[in-house]
């Protein structure tokens, strides 16, 4: 059966697509501006704004027309513009909205894969393991407004739903943290209940490729690696690996949280980079001359 995949988002939905079968797959992306594809890739991209009804039914029209059949299978990884409460709640509830609202063949769509964040839950669970049974708590209008996007996900598409919470993601073009470190601007958290937890960005297009494939998924996913880590031993390791100096001390409140792949994993989904600082030591390699 033809699959028509729709992906809403920039470089994950782009390194999802890659990998995906080409011949088993048609993908289409909507970005608000243009985004040229890449060697290697297997998605046309269409610019397509979420807030403009118009531009939006243009772009499924022409999706449709890409493909020759209805949208199948919906990827939806959305970059909110700002880190405000209204552009989180355009990003995730209302934009989701007007894309399903703008589907001419809703009944065509066997499976809507939502990318969130682990923002859901706050820090009440510090020195806890995580998982998907852990009840959402959010600290902020940030994973408010990405369960407002996850509850109507599955009221929409009761059994084709599914909410892929991802932790911090690094990887080519996301190595901030490392520069930030290698000149000294950034502090590490001092006493307990500060957790890291980190995914390789090929590691959660393969987690997004791998969740549109399987045949009877759970509504929900947590994507991380093996191995949480408490935050100052990350940036102190961090930072040797990146010959800055070792980070400055700094007292906060507990802010995160252990976080468990077990059932990602137990359906099927092995990380590539399962060792965060193995992940990174890869990365820096890679830019060396």
């Amino acid at each position: 059966m033809a699959n028509t995949l729709l992906l809403v988002g920039g470089d994950l939905c782009a390194r999802t697509a890659r990998a995906l079968d080409p011949g088993a797959w048609t993908c289409v992306g909507l970005r608000r501006r243009a985004m040229e594809a890449r060697p290697g890739d297997h998605i046309r991209w269409l610019r397509a704004d979420l807030g403009d009804p118009d531009s939006l039914t243009a772009a499924m029209a022409a999706a449709q027309g890409l493909a020759s059949g209805p949208v199948t299978h919906i990827l939806y990884a959305p970059a909110p513009d700002a880190r405000t409460p209204e552009a989180y709640a355009r990003a995730y509830p209302q934009g989701l909205r007007a894309l399903l609202d703008a589907l001419p063949d809703p009944g065509g769509l066997r499976r809507g894969l939502l990318v969130g964040s682990s923002a859901v839950w706050g820090t009440d669970a510090a020195d806890g393991l995580v998982d998907e049974d852990t009840p959402a708590a959010p600290a902020d209008f940030r994973g408010a407004k990405i369960l407002e996007a996850e509850a109507l996900l599955h009221d929409r598409l009761p059994g084709q739903g599914v909410a892929l919470r991802l932790s911090g993601l690094y990887g080519p073009g996301r190595l901030r943290l490392l520069d930030g470190l290698r000149a000294g601007r950034i502090a590490a958290p001092d006493g307990p209940g500060h957790w890291a937890n980190r995914i390789h960005i090929d590691d959660a297009a393969r987690a997004c490729a791998h969740l549109l494939n399987l045949a009877d998924p759970l509504p929900c996913y947590i994507g991380t690696d093996d191995h949480p880590l408490p935050t100052a031993a990350l940036y102190e390791a961090l930072a040797r690996m990146a010959g800055g100096p070792p980070p400055a001390r700094e007292a906060r409140p507990p802010d995160g949280k252990r976080l468990s792949n077990a059932r990602l994993r137990a359906s099927g989904w092995v990380p590539a980079s399962p060792d965060t600082l193995e992940g990174y030591a890869a990365c820096l390699a890679s830019t060396r001359p």
